[in-house]
């Protein structure tokens, strides 16, 4: 009984690494896709907009939330930054 709970748990935790594994990797290709594109609004003029500036603060925040390994925060606030982002680029 003791080797199929520790198994178990091995399994568990195993899982749980891989989870949080996944989660690095689509949130760091997020948030560097989004700053990317947010680096063309800015190019193309439109740093000024309001838009512009939530993306701006959504992907400072999307940053924070990578930084303390919280990376389904950190995946939805880079893709929030993300619409944004394309509404600044048509000038909204």
């Amino acid at each position: 009984m003791k080797a199929v709970v520790s198994s178990l748990l091995a399994i568990t935790l195993i899982s749980g690494c891989a989870a949080t594994q996944d989660g690095r990797g689509a949130c760091a290709a997020k948030v560097d896709l989004a700053w990317e594109r947010l680096n063309i609004a800015e190019t193309e003029g439109f740093a000024g907009s309001v838009s512009y500036s939530k993306a701006a603060a959504l992907l400072s925040a999307a940053k924070f939330q990578q930084t303390i390994e919280r990376y389904d925060s950190c995946i939805d606030k880079a893709n929030r930054s993300l619409v944004y982002i394309d509404a600044s680029l048509r000038g909204e």
